[in-house]
C-alpha cells in the first residue's frame, strides 16, 4: 500500500509515498478519497481538468488536496483517479474523474472537513518522494 494511516488524536494523518513527485501528488489524492468512501463503488464517469498553485510543494500539495475536497464538500462529488498532467514547484495541472454522490450507491466513511498544514512535509527520499499530511474531521 502506497500510504499509510498516522495515529492522530481526534483527526486523521497519513503518510504518502510515490516515486515520483507526479506519483507522490496522485496517490496523495487517492488515500483522501479512500478515507471518505470505498472507490470500488465509484465509475469516474465525470470528468475535468484543474490547475492548482502554492508558495511550495508543501503549499501545493495542501492547496491540492483541498481542491480535490472541494469537489465533496462543495460539489457533493467523489473523486475516483487523479492524473496528474504537469507538476512542478508551485504549480500543478490534473485530470479528475468523479462522481456524483448518490446514497444509494455511495457509502461515506469518514467526513474529512479540511485539509490542515499542521505536520506538512513533502520530502524527495533515495527511494523517492514522502509526504505528511494531517486532515481534520
Amino acid at each position: 500500500m502506497p500510504y499509510t494511516l498516522i495515529d492522530h488524536t481526534a483527526d486523521i494523518g497519513i503518510c504518502v509515498a510515490g516515486a515520483s513527485l507526479t506519483d507522490l501528488f496522485s496517490e496523495a489524492g487517492r488515500a483522501m478519497f479512500e478515507q471518505i468512501t470505498d472507490p470500488a463503488r465509484l465509475s469516474g464517469a465525470n470528468h475535468r481538468q484543474i490547475t492548482v498553485t502554492g508558495t511550495d510543494r508543501p503549499d501545493l500539495l495542501v492547496n491540492f488536496l483541498r481542491e480535490l475536497l472541494s469537489f465533496w464538500t462543495i460539489n457533493a462529488c467523489l473523486v475516483k483517479t487523479v492524473w496528474i498532467r504537469h507538476i512542478n514547484e508551485e504549480h500543478l495541472t490534473a485530470d479528475i474523474k468523479f462522481d456524483e454522490y448518490t446514497p444509494e450507491t455511495h457509502e461515506i466513511l469518514k467526513d474529512i472537513k479540511a485539509v490542515t498544514y499542521h505536520g506538512i512535509s513533502v520530502d524527495e527520499t533515495r527511494a523517492g518522494w514522502r509526504a505528511t499530511i494531517i486532515f481534520d474531521v
